[in-house]
């Protein structure tokens, strides 16, 4: 059976710490702590009285003050490693962890988990290859040498480095060594962790380049893991839960996150708010907890993005500035069709194909898998078809050899219906308003990622509010537009009703209008 050494990084809340060792000891697990030297005494001692009693609880032989970005944390990192690994002989896995950590599984759980799979879980992706690192340096990180703390000593910072470069003062990685780069939560095996200690003694060169890199606990230990164990025995991913926002900060769990955190396939998460007590009292009691059976559902990043993201056109953020092809031309005519029901404006662009033989594409902005016509490329992927919109349409008004286009868009298109309409061409919309049952929504966010297979009904019942809100709040933003030749059709409008708006927005008759109306099962589910 599994017993877990968690290496505890922490600087402050002395009673929260004292309590996460208390809780996960209990189990049965060990934990070694390094205290941030530049952290109050008083709290150490505090900790240190309050824990001594504890033969489960070790402390770092040595006391470093640590920095961000710099290799402090990486040393202070290995000196509670070695504690733990000459303290615990009984540990199989160290799980680092930090003050703001909490369980969100069962110490059965995880034991079970970690005896199922016998793999060092890390993020570790090659340093230059992947796009980990979204923004800022990258290749600057490790060829100069950083001596200094970026945070608070700032100036002699970016003074040694441009020193550096202005003197083209740069250094070679370790021949032997592929840089690799992830997230600094890890659950290591105890003969990796061994590895990793007696590589330390023995690659000092490898010791001395770690050691004046910017932000290294990203990369040294997903460095050493990758160079010391077989592709196969490591797992690319960490067991702790977290989010970025936009902004690159973490985002905080308060008390009304517990079931999403029980939901996730991790085993712990960061960063629980000090302030909800309520979720830590309650993720407490869990760990010791027995016969726990937990629901996997792991849709907590993409929910976290769906529901950040209403509502930021003209709020958060200000419209994208997307690349602005020439005109489709004045004497074009282009057709859009919004509806969030894709089948239904599918099923009626087809009928209009008919009557009209008029070229018809569907959600080309939307689906990958839309049927276009080779393009030279322009075509190929969405992101280009989006950057390229106006090019891309007045190439299929010339492949089509048309003057009429008609196509559908989905409502949250809202940025590429103002671009069309502010064309010199002649731009049309019809709106399909439809019904939503709880059955289809619950259906909708299974397929855009906000459910998974055994997301649990009551949180589904929770979430079908903010979706059928989202809905109506995207045709609200539609018809707030003001835009020119719209009319909107609807489900529960009678045909006749609906005839008058289809022979409006396609310029043809009141009669073919309603035979478009009548479309056979135009609005089934």
């Amino acid at each position: 059976m599994a017993k877990i050494a968690y290496i505890l990084l922490c600087h402050k809340d002395p009673d929260a710490i004292i309590m996460q060792a208390e809780r996960l000891t209990a189990a049965g697990d060990y934990m070694a702590i390094h205290f941030d030297a530049s952290a109050k005494s008083e709290h150490f001692r505090k900790i240190k009285t309050a824990l001594s009693d504890n033969p489960n609880v070790t402390f770092a032989r040595k006391r470093i003050k640590c920095g961000w970005g710099e290799w402090s944390l990486v040393q202070a990192t290995l000196y509670a490693i070695e504690a733990a690994a000459d303290e615990f002989p009984r540990a199989t896995h160290f799980y680092m962890l930090s003050g703001d950590c909490m369980a969100i599984k069962t110490a059965e759980y995880a034991h079970q988990f970690l005896d199922n799979n016998d793999k060092d879980f890390v993020e570790s992706f090659d340093y230059f290859e992947s796009d980990w690192i979204k923004t800022g340096w990258k290749e600057e990180r490790l060829i100069y040498r950083h001596w200094f703390n970026e945070r608070t000593q700032k100036k002699r910072f970016y003074a040694m480095f441009n020193l550096q470069k202005r003197l083209g003062w740069t250094r070679e990685i370790p021949h032997d060594i592929q840089i690799m780069i992830g997230s600094q939560w890890w659950c290591l095996r105890r003969r990796t962790v061994e590895w990793i200690l007696e590589f330390t003694r023995t690659r000092r060169d490898v010791m001395r380049f770690f050691a004046t890199t910017w932000i290294p606990d990203e990369t040294f230990f997903q460095t050493l893991v990758r160079h010391l164990i077989p592709e196969d025995e490591i797992d690319s991913r960490t067991l702790t839960f977290l989010m970025f926002s936009d902004y690159g900060m973490p985002v905080t769990f308060y008390n009304d996150h517990y079931d999403l955190l029980l939901s996730q396939d991790f085993l712990f998460a960061r960063k629980i708010s000090p302030e909800a007590k309520e979720l830590k009292s309650r993720l407490g009691r869990l760990y010791a907890a027995y016969d726990v059976q937990f629901q996997i559902s792991n849709e907590g990043r993409s929910l976290f993005k769906f529901l950040t993201g209403r509502g930021r056109i003209g709020r958060r953020f200000g419209m994208r500035f997307w690349e602005t092809e020439s005109s489709l031309g004045r004497e074009r005519e282009l057709m859009i069709v919004v509806c969030k029901k894709w089948h239904v404006a599918k099923r009626l662009l087809e009928h209009m194909r008919h009557v009209m033989n008029v070229p018809t594409i569907e959600y080309l902005f939307n689906e990958e898998s839309a049927p276009l016509p080779d393009l030279g490329g322009i075509q190929a992927t969405l992101e280009k078809r989006t950057r390229h919109r106006r090019a891309l349409m007045r190439m299929l008004f010339e492949y089509y050899d048309t003057d009429r286009l008609i196509i559908c868009m989905d409502p949250s298109n809202l940025d590429l219906m103002h671009d069309f309409f502010s064309d010199r061409s002649i731009t049309r919309m019809l709106e399909i308003e439809c019904k939503f049952t709880d059955e289809y929504l619950i259906g909708h966010a299974h397929r855009v990622g906000l459910a998974g297979e055994r997301t649990p009904q009551a949180t589904l019942e929770r979430l079908l509010p903010t979706i059928r809100n989202d809905l109506a709040y995207e045709g609200d933003r539609i018809r707030d537009a003001g835009f020119a030749r719209y009319v909107r059709m609807r489900e529960s409008a009678q045909p006749e009703e609906n005839a008058e708006k289809l022979s409006e927005f396609l310029s043809i008759s009141w009669e073919q209008g309603l035979r478009l109306a009548q479309t056979d099962h135009l609005f089934a589910d």
